[in-house]
């Protein structure tokens, strides 16, 4: 029962910051559409949008990144240097 939790949560961990990428998309979106008529400050939406958009792309991206690494499937430059016997 406990691995089953576990997952769930692990789940949550990718799900929140997809969802985080996905609202940061759709404010900027939004504030670049409401440019076009009279509004009071659409670039702080936009910002707010680039922030949230950026945070959930960078939280995503590095655990695919952890993972392959972890994997050994990186390219060469990316893999974990071995520590040399002296």
């Amino acid at each position: 029962m406990p691995t089953k939790f576990s997952r769930f949560i692990a789940v949550l961990l990718l799900v929140i910051p997809g969802w985080m990428a996905t609202y940061g998309f759709l404010l900027m979106k939004n504030s670049v559409f409401e440019s076009f008529g009279p509004g009071a400050l659409p670039w702080l939406k936009f910002a707010a949008g680039l922030l949230l958009f950026a945070a959930g792309v960078a939280f995503i991206g590095g655990w695919i990144f952890y993972r392959d690494r972890k994997r050994n499937y990186v390219a060469p430059r990316f893999r974990e240097k071995k520590k040399q016997r002296r």
